[in-house]
């Protein structure tokens, strides 16, 4: 397990960049997903030069707002390659514009093919580098090494689905009761997050970001389970992506009360609500605006 500090040769964690962006901007990220209906109900082709025209506006409205914003993978891949070509100028677009960005991929395999994944997402270099990735931990949370190893050498971070709010996640997250999955991926996550803080042994005090850079998806629906499967969010210590705000139902003030003490960490998630109310980009920056008051004021 290589140290963070060595192997980014002094550059900034991408839970500590995510940190600085929620406490200067506020707790939310935005997804920028071109679902057909909401390309057809901006009036545009669904297609490359539609989707291209919905990503871009989409980031000029937001990324002045947002602490991230997360391009779902799947709507540009059934685009083909010229779909992803158009994801790529996304992330390249966010990244001269200083947005982090999120590729929802959910990546998840074992050796070589988990290694090619962790290339094409987080390498220097890369075409599809985004900040950050969201992964599949259901091969064994240890599958997803390279991914770990390489974020942490570049400075890039990622998120582990960890309980999520469809009803079928519960028949794998919450088998094993008091030791489900969903604990082990939550304990396993904290334990990776110790690699971006080591104790100052000359005062004894810790030098470390405010967030590691391993963190959690969660659902903003998922109710009681934290509390039902014993689940301590808080000492992940790390970023906690929350989708679901919004049009999939759940309010900041649910935030508030289903992460307690991790709310602080809470990345609220918002795509449909917020891309509704297009294609002007002045409409879509008042739903983020009114979104991130929510959150702000919870």
């Amino acid at each position: 397990m290589p140290e963070p500090e060595a192997a980014t040769a002094g550059r900034e964690s991408f839970g500590s960049r995510l940190g600085r962006a929620m406490a200067g901007r506020g707790p939310l990220c935005v997804g920028i997903d071109p679902h057909p209906a909401l390309l057809q109900r901006w009036g545009l082709n669904d297609d490359a030069a539609g989707l291209e025209r919905f990503s871009l506006t989409v980031l000029d409205a937001v990324g002045p707002l947002a602490a991230a914003v997360k391009p779902q993978v799947a709507l540009y891949e059934r685009h083909g390659s010229v779909g992803m070509a158009v994801l790529e100028r996304t992330l390249a677009a966010a990244a001269d514009a200083s947005v982090l960005t999120i590729a929802d991929a959910k990546r998840g395999d074992i050796g070589s093919t988990m290694a090619a994944y962790a290339d094409a997402w987080l390498r220097d270099g890369s075409a599809l580098a985004a900040d950050s990735v969201t992964l599949s931990p259901y091969l064994g949370f240890e599958s997803l090494r390279p991914a770990l190893d390489l974020a942490a050498q570049t400075g890039r971070g990622v998120f582990v689905l960890a309980l999520t709010s469809n009803p079928e996640g519960a028949s794998v997250q919450h088998v094993g009761g008091a030791d489900s999955v969903a604990r082990r991926i939550v304990r396993a996550a904290a334990a990776e997050n110790q690699r971006y803080f080591t104790s100052n042994t000359s005062n004894n005090q810790l030098a470390a970001p405010d967030l590691g850079s391993v963190g959690l998806v969660v659902g903003a629906t998922v109710g009681s389970a934290l509390t039902d499967l014993d689940l301590d969010l808080a000492a992940v210590r790390g970023p906690i992506l929350a989708p679901g705000l919004g049009a999939q139902g759940a309010t900041a003030a649910d935030l508030r009360r289903t992460f307690g003490a991790a709310y602080g960490q809470v990345l609220g998630t918002s795509s449909r609500e917020i891309l509704g109310a297009g294609p002007r980009v002045q409409d879509l920056r008042d739903a983020a605006q009114r979104t991130l008051e929510e959150l702000r004021l919870a």
